[in-house]
């Protein structure tokens, strides 16, 4: 079998690199860029001090929590009225996969649709996109340095992912300084967004020990230092650590997911729950049903958490952290979880399970989890 690795990404690290955006600017010749965010960042001193930084940029703050098709279309049109040359993702995993999304649309005529990766919509996308720098400020989903983007396409109300190297970003900026100003529960719920991408990164099915080494130290990351942020949320060390651990999440699940991901993202387009919060949710009965498949690695999940069986460890991590343990904790509706399975079944990541997944088993599971 042959398998194909690949770490490109150009990664600014470390405290104060944000102050680095003037010089990225002219380096990828960006006299005006779009700036993508969302209305609730807009708000706050965060965007104010990367707006300080380019005050020629267009900004387009339209960016839903969970980004849809419709956010994409806003975008690319403010980007062509104001002529720009260039996008910045200013944000979380929803303002990093809108500016993906936006900037592939820029260059690229066919419907989102068409790109899906389970049409091998890849195979669609090219090299000529306009530079893109994304700045970081939840330590989650890592889509600062990934090439894949999560969209709600109309048509389906369904997550849709599409994949290429080229939706890489040009450049990724990390200040965890950015990170320290966040809410607590989207501290908790990003900070187990990481963590559920190094476990199922490290568990996918697949051939990659570079990324299952990064999954691991990053799993690892992210329980030692969790903990610590939210008990100490100016602790700039444990910040810098949880980025890290996003990073390295991100970098691992190039090796694929699993049924936690195809079962969470319905409860984000359908239920408007917390992409990161709903990992964490369904995270343990996951893996009680992985154990058959894959429990040597589960077993080793389980002793470097410190000791004894895995999903009871990261029970006890979202009980510390504040994340309440059922669906039904966040409004999610017993009588609606046929509907869920029927579009989890649709989703791509639980091919990479380790353990094959029938639409009954992920219906079992939201049970489980509920």
């Amino acid at each position: 079998m042959l398998s194909t690795f690949a770490f490109p990404t150009t990664i600014r690290f470390g405290s104060g690199a944000v102050q680095e955006l003037p010089a990225a600017l002219a380096k990828y010749t960006m006299k005006r860029p779009l700036l993508v965010t969302d209305a609730g960042l807009a708000k706050t001193p965060v965007f104010e001090t990367v707006r300080a930084l380019v005050p020629g940029a267009a900004v387009f703050s339209g960016v839903l929590p969970n980004p849809t098709e419709q956010n994409i279309t806003d975008g690319v049109a403010l980007y062509r009225a104001e002529k720009c040359d260039g996008i910045i993702g200013l944000g979380g995993g929803s303002p990093l996969d809108a500016a993906k999304a936006i900037r592939l649309k820029i260059t690229h005529d066919l419907p989102l649709a068409d790109y899906d990766d389970l049409l091998d919509g890849g195979d669609r996308i090219s090299a000529n996109l306009p530079p893109f720098i994304a700045i970081a400020t939840t330590s989650g989903t890592g889509s600062e340095v990934s090439r894949s983007t999560v969209i709600t396409l109309a048509a389906t109300n369904r997550k849709t992912v599409v994949f290429s190297p080229y939706l890489i970003p040009t450049l990724a900026i990390a200040d965890p300084e950015l990170t320290v100003f966040m809410p607590p529960h989207i501290s908790a719920g990003t900070g187990m967004d990481a963590f559920t991408h190094n476990v199922e990164a490290y568990l996918s099915k697949g051939y990659n020990p570079m990324c299952d080494a990064i999954a691991i130290a990053g799993a690892k990351l992210v329980w030692d230092n969790l903990p610590v942020v939210m008990g100490k949320p100016q602790d700039i060390e444990a910040r810098s650590n949880m980025m890290m651990a996003s990073i390295m999440g991100a970098v691992a699940f190039q090796k694929g997911l699993g049924a936690v991901h195809s079962l969470a993202h319905p409860l984000s387009s359908d239920c408007g729950m917390h992409h990161g919060t709903t990992n964490a949710v369904l995270l343990p009965a996951v893996l009680a049903f992985n154990r058959e498949a894959a429990s040597e690695r589960i077993a080793h999940l389980g002793m470097i958490f410190g000791g004894g069986e895995a999903e009871e460890r990261i029970a006890g991590l979202n009980q510390r952290i504040g994340i309440a343990p059922r669906l039904r904790d966040y409004g999610v509706k017993f009588e609606s979880l046929p509907h869920l399975a029927d579009k989890a079944i649709q989703d791509g990541c639980h091919q990479n399970n380790p353990r094959p997944c029938t639409r009954r088993d992920l219906l079992t599971l939201y049970e489980a989890a509920w």
